[in-house]
């Protein structure tokens, strides 16, 4: 089994193609568990016509962090893949990709390419098609790691959960936790799913800006 964890916000628009193509991956065992954050659009009755555990997280309780937290507390296997309502993985062989980077017992968690869709603006196209490459790779120290389209296992996020209580990147901060205590992520590129916005969500200053104090504080904890 595989569970995926989707977190959700006012997805009516995406989120009936990113279930549609969960579902009809080429591994079919699967645990779907939805965490949505009061979204006051359809996006709910289109998660209902779909098998997914649903979790509700409120505007006071959000932070990132901590609705993957409870995605993952209530999933049933060991292997987790990540994702937001608005990312549709782009083929059958999105789960296959993200487990195979599992090889070796160090890597604890792998991450994938993300690839723009055709209405997606060129700023954010240049942003996902220059961040995201097209060969494998293993991190040791790199602790880059986007939980737009990211598999990690249980057992370590047991141990080691995801921040609670920064305001964005809680992935990178998890793939630096996790390399301190010796561990590995993995790039895997032929897990791809496509994102209609970059992961700086174009020219938007104000997440830019706390994203790069969030990036700067976590490097800082490195050193």
């Amino acid at each position: 089994m595989i569970s995926v964890v989707i977190r959700t916000k006012n997805e009516e628009r995406w989120i009936g193609r990113c279930l549609s193509a969960v579902f009809a991956q080429s591994y079919k065992n699967l645990d779907v568990v939805i965490v949505d954050n009061e979204s006051s659009d359809r996006t709910l009755d289109i998660v209902s016509d779909f098998d997914c555990t649903l979790i509700t997280i409120s505007d006071k309780d959000f932070t990132f962090g901590r609705s993957l937290n409870w995605g993952i507390y209530a999933a049933k296997s060991d292997f987790v893949a990540i994702t937001s309502g608005h990312c549709i993985p782009s083929d059958d062989q999105w789960l296959v990709g993200l487990l195979s980077g599992f090889g070796d017992p160090k890597i604890v968690g792998t991450y994938g390419r993300q690839e723009p869709l055709p209405d997606t603006s060129s700023y954010d196209k240049r942003d996902l098609w220059t961040t995201f490459g097209t060969e494998p790779k293993v991190q040791a120290q790199d602790f880059f790691f986007h939980n737009a389209n990211s598999m990690i296992k249980k057992e370590i996020w047991s141990q080691i959960p995801f921040d609670e209580e920064i305001s964005g990147v809680e992935d990178r901060d998890w793939a630096r936790k996790v390399q301190a205590k010796g561990y590995k992520v993995a790039y895997e590129p032929s897990a791809s799913v496509f994102h209609w916005h970059g992961i700086h969500h174009g020219r938007n200053e104000e997440r830019s800006a706390r994203v790069a104090k969030v990036i700067e504080w976590i490097g800082n904890r490195s050193t």
